[in-house]
């Protein structure tokens, strides 16, 4: 599987696309983790790919704020936790009403699909654990396949996810990574909603949020 990843909106928030080779077309197939806003790029490279869905690791407007216009692209269903459904159509809780000089307020439908603790979703021919990490918001989600974790704005290199914003919690986001995340392989490799690529073991070691 290929991950290839682009740093949408005034935020330069990490949207994911994974994908794969069907082998009996020899289409590609993918899926969207967190498509910010201004997905111009995405769109254009997805152009020729079958995209089975996107994932959301949780709902606050630069992590979702090009969602309507890849759903509408790719015709493909949204998947985000039942905690944060309505953020989706409340700009006052997906924070884009209170960051206006960023960004005008942003809602979009409904997602077809809730995630929650545990399951573990098919797409692309493969499995994705997911796991419930709140702490940034009540609602975020980790996803796991292989060894590779998007973390969403919860873990990032040398730092983790804000907890000054409505609906996060500093003990959550702490329980959430040295509870769940941190069980994890330490060559585990993580992608995080903004900045660079990071592993499990070297967050354990040097991240000094969480040492």
């Amino acid at each position: 599987m290929r991950v290839e990843s682009f740093a949408l909106g005034p935020l330069q928030t990490n949207c994911y696309l994974l994908t794969v080779k069907d082998e009996e077309t020899g289409k590609e197939r993918g899926l969207i983790i967190d498509p910010g806003m201004n997905p111009k790029g995405l769109l254009k490279r997805i152009a020729d790919t079958h995209i089975e869905a996107i994932l959301l690791t949780h709902a606050h407007f630069d992590h979702m704020g090009g969602v309507d216009e890849v759903r509408k692209a790719a015709g493909c269903p949204v998947y985000i936790h039942d905690l944060e459904a309505d953020w989706l159509k409340d700009a006052g809780k997906n924070g884009s009403m209170r960051w206006q000089e960023v960004t005008p307020p942003l809602t979009t439908d409904p997602a077809e699909y809730a995630l929650d603790e545990g399951m573990t979703l098919t797409l692309l021919g493969e499995k994705f654990r997911v796991m419930h990490t709140p702490g940034h918001s009540p609602g975020s989600v980790s996803f796991l396949h292989g060894n590779d974790l998007f973390s969403g704005d919860v873990l990032f290199r040398l730092s983790v996810g804000r907890t000054d914003l409505p609906g996060s919690r500093e003990r959550d986001l702490y329980d959430s990574i040295q509870g769940k995340l941190y069980k994890l392989p330490d060559e585990v490799k993580v992608y995080p909603g903004h900045g660079p690529r990071t592993t499990i073991g070297f967050e354990k070691a040097n991240n000094p949020f969480t040492r």
